[in-house]
């Protein structure tokens, strides 16, 4: 494996010192990664079967920068499914370990496994029963032979040119947190409904808002016969605030749509004597509850309507989506 100094290149420009360095760095952690992957084994698994059994959370802890990637860690982890802590190591000694029941599962990273601060947390797993999942380099560290799980971590380089700043090795913890994470989430079998629950705020909420999140549901969905004089229908639509009424067929079925366009083109005709069904638009465009919102008011713009009735497998209104509520939810 390339190390550090021999990586290091002459300097000449500033720009050209900048590059080098920052190739050197993702150079490092890109051979460090492969060598990591090739070398991972049934302990990984054996790590994934540890935390499932659990029935309390994963409480991850690290002292330093080690520290830093256990609390990005933990937030990985429950974000995904599986219930996590991040501990920090010397609060623990003093009062936060009562945040550590029998029930849980311990994640402990370091880079040389000889972390002093580490050493009440194992005490207390100890003497608990609580089991050990370790992540560090050297396997024969006192963490390391602690633990119930060992993740050994590849003897890379770090990539600073004194070749001691936590760098590579983070990296690696970090991608191997990732995907104790994510192979835990694929085992528990969570999807995006679930992950849209640990979401509801910012893009990430936004974009996974299902038709059902939105629409406008029981009494509030405006709805007439066929037969329905257009008077009625009229009012209807009025006490709806939609722009429009669903138009059922006797079997409850929607067979189409009068919206406030509809009512403009046939004005001048005169609408008295006229029933819904010779105003409506027929066959209108409908979305599904279970619909990303997001695809619906993308049809909505393609085709230039305001509103879709959300029908069930049975095509019976359950719904409807005016573009106003996407707008509202922040989608655009």
């Amino acid at each position: 494996m390339t190390t550090a100094k021999s990586a290091l290149k002459p300097i000449g420009s500033p720009q050209e010192a900048d590059l080098a360095a920052a190739r050197r760095v993702l150079g490092l952690a890109s051979e460090a990664l492969s060598v990591m992957s090739h070398g991972l084994d049934e302990t990984f698994s054996k790590a994934a079967d540890t935390i499932l059994a659990a029935k309390g959370r994963v409480i991850v802890s690290g002292m330093g920068k080690s520290g830093h990637v256990g609390r990005k860690v933990a937030a990985t982890l429950s974000s995904t499914g599986t219930p996590a802590q991040f501990v920090h190591p010397a609060e623990a000694a003093h009062g936060d370990m009562g945040a550590i029941t029998a029930d849980d599962a311990l994640l402990l990273l370091s880079k040389g496994g000889e972390t002093e601060e580490l050493a009440h947390l194992l005490t207390y797993a100890k003497r608990f029963h609580i089991p050990i999942i370790a992540i560090a380099c050297n396997g024969e560290s006192s963490l390391m032979r602690a633990a119930h799980v060992a993740l050994l971590l590849p003897d890379a380089p770090e990539s600073c040119a004194i070749g001691m700043a936590p760098t590579t090795s983070t990296t690696m913890m970090m991608a191997l947190g990732d995907a104790l994470a994510v192979a835990l989430m694929e085992r528990r079998g969570f999807d995006a409904e679930r992950y849209r629950d640990f979401h509801p705020g910012g893009s990430l909420g936004r974009a996974l808002i299902r038709v059902a999140d939105l629409m406008h549901t029981g009494g509030a969905i405006p709805l007439c016969q066929e037969n329905t004089p257009m008077q009625d229908v009229l009012l209807a639509m009025a006490s709806g605030r939609l722009g429009c009424v669903g138009i059922v067929a006797a079997n409850g079925t929607l067979t189409g749509i009068v919206t406030d366009g509809d009512v403009r083109r046939h004005a001048a005709k005169g609408l008295e004597g006229h029933a819904a069904a010779t105003v409506m638009t027929r066959d209108p465009k409908v979305a599904e509850p279970g619909q990303l919102a997001a695809e619906a008011l993308g049809l909505m713009t393609e085709k230039k309507i305001t509103q879709l009735f959300v029908l069930d497998g049975a095509k019976k209104p359950v719904g409807v989506l005016h573009i106003h509520d996407c707008l509202r939810a922040g989608l655009a």
